[in-house]
């Protein structure tokens, strides 16, 4: 089995948590990012980490170099969102193109017959099918990150530590002297020095597309209320940096990159009863429309329940409209059936 090691705490548990079952094991650190880094599994730091846990393990280990797919598939994607006024996941579309298929692929040529990981996550049997579901965990649930994978990715995957808390985990790798159990979570954005927030995010595509400022229109009035430094950066939702001059409470309701125009409205303006959803991928084939269904529409994020329709989901109650570009993973119960990425509203 080959089992994607990043360097963190979690996939050094679940690799050693497989060996200590009797797999036959084999360590694989991805390279994906060219650039400099400093969190995530993007690091050099993290790929050392990685191989000294598989020295501990007594297991082999090997390097991927996928660079060129992370560039295109994760990075490139990432940047031409933004600069059409999206917002991106690039954890789920690196685990949608890299570790679930370039990775899964590489493992199937050389013979392995399955790939694990260290996401918080359960993969079970349900009489011929296999299922995604929640972990244990609902602190460190990570079905939504891959909520994009379908029957067969999941016919190849093992999560070792989806029934554990991560006070388990890190239990495990202390009990077996892991170099990596008290080593700190890794940033979502792990090829964006400086962590994740905005002030990186803007650093970051500042090198590589140009920002734009914008204004700032109150959709009750249709008047200039304000501007923005970066169209580009403001996401649909958010309240703060919009720079409205007003003492009242305002969202982002749309981002226009091409007429340089930020939509701000209240609270009240930003609730929404649908999303339309594109790039859908199903667990185990389409649901019908009028299918039940709870949503979760980013990582950390609550759910909420809605009905499958032709274009998307219609909420049971008017809430929080999504983000265009974010992915909405589905639900039924704790199983993950499908997912979708939000599309805007038109102008």
């Amino acid at each position: 089995m080959l089992v994607a090691l990043s360097g963190g705490v979690d996939s050094s548990v679940a690799a050693a948590l497989l060996s200590a079952d009797g797999h036959d094991v084999v360590g694989a650190t991805m390279k994906l990012w060219g650039g400099a880094s400093d969190s995530g599994c993007c690091s050099a730091a993290d790929a050392q980490d990685a191989r000294r846990v598989a020295d501990r393990l007594g297991i082999a280990h090997h390097v991927f170099n996928f660079k060129a797919e992370f560039d295109e598939h994760v990075v490139g994607p990432y940047v031409s969102g933004y600069a059409a006024g999206l917002t991106p996941n690039p954890c789920i579309e690196c685990n949608r193109h890299l570790k679930f298929q370039s990775f899964l692929e590489r493992a199937l040529r050389l013979g392995f017959d399955a790939v694990a990981t260290g996401h918080y996550a359960r993969v079970e049997e349900r009489g011929t099918r296999r299922c995604l579901r929640r972990a244990r965990d609902s602190a460190k649930d990570q079905s939504y990150v891959l909520s994009c994978l379908t029957g067969r990715e999941l016919d190849r995957l093992v999560l070792p530590i989806g029934g554990l808390t991560k006070a388990e985990v890190r239990s495990v790798a202390s009990s077996l002297r892991l170099g990596t159990a008290s080593k700190p979570d890794s940033q979502d954005v792990c090829f964006i020095l400086g962590g994740s927030g905005a002030s990186a995010r803007a650093r970051f595509l500042s090198d590589r597309v140009s920002l734009h400022p914008a204004e700032v229109v109150d959709v009750a009035t249709g008047t200039v209320v304000g501007s923005v430094p970066a169209v580009e950066l403001v996401t649909v939702g958010q309240r703060r940096g919009l720079g409205s001059g007003t003492s009242a409470r305002r969202f982002a309701l749309r981002v226009d990159v091409e007429r340089r125009r930020v939509e701000v409205g209240s609270e009240t303006d930003l609730l929404r009863r649908d999303v339309r959803l594109t790039k859908r991928t199903w667990v185990h084939g389409a649901l019908a429309p009028g299918t039940r269904v709870s949503a979760q529409a980013s990582a950390h994020g609550g759910a909420f329940e809605a009905v499958v329709t032709d274009e998307g989901l219609a909420f049971s109650a008017p809430r929080r409209r999504v983000a265009p570009g974010q992915t909405v993973a589905l639900y039924v119960g704790d199983d993950v059936v499908g997912s979708g990425v939000a599309l805007g509203d038109q102008y």
